[in-house]
């Protein structure tokens, strides 16, 4: 298991007064701030659909064996008050197997089917259950199991039209260079349990803010380069504990890409309190005040850090 330098980056990241002319500013498209829009749609809709990252009601971590569940005061897992019946059923933990075991005439679907028993996580699926306006399924955060609750009626999220933004600007998209990590390289990430977890790193991304160069280390995303960044701006205006973007590969041939501050968004830590967000690695918090993209959530019950 390879992990980079550290020495290296921090060399690169606290290199001033060295202009380069491969980095620094990115041309925009004309269409760019259209495009903006549209992916500020594209976040909306996914925050607020039935089962977005607002709409979380609740985590419940399992207990090895038989968990009782339900809104009355005398189970272990209790749901919002008159969300569900008092007891609803059992949700067993055993060998990292979830077998739920429903009450009678307690109506419990999945897939518009009533639920009896069933297995709810086996290591590779965990079908969605539903009673009236919940949802829940069960996830795994490295040997913890808990229930994640989605409460699909929540009139606040409704009326929800995004968080406040810094003014867009063409200035806070930049080149970047793509430095490719040896293979197996791994970085450590803590999560908001404090859980650390030896995670995939791809590369790093070099890039220019006013002729300093700073480096961010990348986390493998699906098809795309994920990026978890801390600045000067979460001790006043940005969520506390940073912010995340996605960044593409650099095209077949080409060792550049482009990091788009405008799209700095908010982790689903700092508005709801049921996530389990990853934290910036120490590298990755930079010395310098990204102005751009989401500032910090104001109304919302997330997690202060």
């Amino acid at each position: 298991m390879l992990q980079r330098t550290v020495l290296f980056a921090l060399l690169i990241m606290f290199i001033t007064n060295c202009s380069r002319d491969d980095l620094g500013p990115a041309a925009v498209a004309e269409d760019y701030h259209s495009e903006l829009e549209e992916w500020k749609m594209d976040r909306l809709e996914s925050l607020t659909s039935p089962t977005g990252w607002m709409r979380l009601a609740g985590m419940y971590f399992l207990e090895e064996g038989e968990n009782r569940f339900g809104s009355g005061d005398d189970v272990d897992i209790q749901f919002p008050d008159g969300s569900i019946p008092e007891f609803a059923g059992t949700i067993t933990l055993q060998n990292d197997i979830v077998v739920i075991s429903v009450a009678e005439g307690v109506d419990i679907t999945h897939d518009n089917n009533l639920v009896d028993t069933m297995v709810i996580y086996d290591g590779e699926d965990a079908p969605a259950l539903e009673y009236g306006s919940l949802e829940w399924i069960i996830i795994e955060r490295e040997g913890l199991f808990a229930v994640r609750l989605y409460n699909k009626e929540n009139q606040k999220v409704d009326e929800f039209e995004g968080f406040p933004r810094y003014e867009t600007s063409s200035d806070w998209v930049l080149k970047a260079k793509y430095h490719p990590a040896p293979e197996g390289t791994t970085i450590p990430i803590i999560n908001v349990l404090g859980q650390q977890v030896e995670t995939p790193s791809p590369g790093t991304l070099e890039f220019m803010i006013n002729d300093n160069i700073y480096t961010l280390d990348a986390l493998e995303g699906s098809e795309r380069l994920f990026i978890i960044v801390a600045d000067l701006t979460n001790r006043t205006e940005t969520y506390q504990a940073g912010r995340y973007m996605y960044i593409d590969y650099p095209e077949d041939g080409s060792n550049y890409t482009v990091i788009d501050f405008n799209k700095a968004y908010n982790p689903p830590c700092a508005y709801n309190l049921y996530t389990t967000c990853q934290l910036p690695p120490m590298q990755n918090r930079l010395n310098v005040a990204i102005t751009a993209g989401e500032l910090r959530p104001v109304g919302w019950d997330g997690l202060t850090l």
